[in-house]
């Protein structure tokens, strides 16, 4: 079980055709996702000839937030323009320059707080702007680089922020780093929270629980703080793309908002660090590997669907007698039910739960098209149960 780390190479982004793309419609393109996650490097490697800027620099972004004007008159061709939320009024300010001269990908924004601009976006700049996501590495973006992925446990591990691969950093330091340094920041920024400590605990509690049912009044409970401010500090975590809500699905869509989400982590290896997982080896034995398994078959299935530039469309199942389906994939008249599990081996009852959804599915909307699938941790894919079996590898 080992990786092999050769040299430093940039991955290919499976996002990039789609940036490109949705460059040649709009005059601005927004970028979102968490912080480290690549933008800075995918948009310098897709727009090589467009001139780089970041708000990250104190100078610029002074610069953009007293003399909005001035600073886009120095970029009469366009340009890269890192970072935006540190000076969100610039926004404005685009959408009187791109409607003097609106030639398609003008202007290519990133952005690391969608709290924080989404409303100035909206407002501005609707009609002019295109907004993809870029989120940490998914599996096939690793698979297909020179590094050499051999362990599901130590990719779960790892996770996959693109640094701790092209500058082999061990996983352990970067996450905790990354955890002091980006996530605090964020956070006092947003919330100006006085108590870090408190929010840390609470970041952790999230990380024991994803995978699981939201339960925002006992998270607030075990973190000493309301219903509401759990509620506003999970909220910040979503904004900074470190989780997302699953929500439920329904046969009848008016129950869909009443049924209570699943939380996610966009990364595991966030996760296990978070739970104090120090090795793959310990994640192999540890009592929530099921659980991460599942929080990583869900960002993949989501990375999938933002990478093709598509919303997420994804949802759990849940029944009060019992009958859950991991995730589910709806895509119009196509739908998708997948179990996740963690271990190697097969058994006949892990398809159950798929088998069972998928005629009661059949029964009411017999013209759906159902897709069953169970994502497993061993290495070979097959057909099994009138399902197919899919190995991690094969994501």
């Amino acid at each position: 079980m080992r990786m092999l780390i050769r040299s430093y190479r940039m991955i290919l982004r499976a996002l990039k055709n789609k940036l490109i793309e949705t460059a040649g419609y709009y005059p601005v393109i927004l970028l979102d996702g968490p912080r480290q996650a690549g933008k800075s490097t995918l948009l310098k490697d897709t727009f090589p000839n467009k001139t780089y800027v970041s708000l990250e620099s104190i100078d610029n972004r002074m610069f953009a937030i007293k003399d909005p004007h001035g600073f886009l008159s120095e970029y009469k061709k366009g340009a890269i323009i890192d970072e935006v939320q540190n000076a969100p009024n610039l926004i404005s300010y685009l959408q009187e320059e791109v409607d003097k001269n609106p030639e398609s990908g003008r202007f290519i924004l990133s952005v690391s707080q969608n709290l924080a601009i989404s409303g100035l976006i909206s407002q501005s700049l609707a009609g002019r702007v295109g907004i993809l996501h870029l989120l940490p590495l998914s599996g096939p973006e690793l698979y297909q680089s020179d590094h050499d992925i051999t362990s599901l446990y130590r990719l779960l591990w790892t996770g996959g922020y693109p640094r701790i691969y092209y500058k082999k950093i061990p996983a352990s330091q970067w996450l905790a780093d990354y955890v002091a340094t980006y996530l605090q920041r964020d956070v006092k920024q947003l919330l100006n929270i006085s108590d870090i400590n408190r929010f840390t605990t609470f970041i952790k509690l999230c990380a024991a629980n994803s995978s699981q049912l939201l339960n925002l009044s006992k998270l607030g409970a075990d973190t000493g703080i309301s219903h509401n401010t759990a509620n506003s500090w999970l909220s910040v975590l979503e904004a900074s793309f470190i989780c997302f809500r699953l929500p439920a699905w329904h046969r009848n869509t008016k129950k869909q908002i009443v049924k209570t989400p699943k939380l996610h982590f966009f990364d595991s290896g966030l996760v296990c660090h978070l739970l104090g997982i120090q090795t793959p080896e310990q994640l192999r034995f540890h009592p929530l590997r099921g659980a991460i398994f599942e929080t990583w078959v869900a960002s993949e299935y989501y990375k999938q669907q933002t990478n093709d530039g598509m919303p997420a469309n994804l949802f759990h199942y849940r029944e009060a007698r019992g009958l859950e389906i991991d995730l589910i994939v709806n895509r119009g008249e196509n739908l998708t039910l997948i179990e996740s599990k963690s271990g190697e081996t097969l058994h006949s009852e892990h398809f159950k739960n798929i088998n069972k959804l998928a005629d009661k599915i059949t029964n009411d909307r017999p013209e759906l098209k159902l897709n069953k699938i169970l994502m497993f941790g061993g290495d070979k894919s097959s057909n099994r149960h009138g399902a197919k079996a899919i190995s991690w590898r094969d994501i």
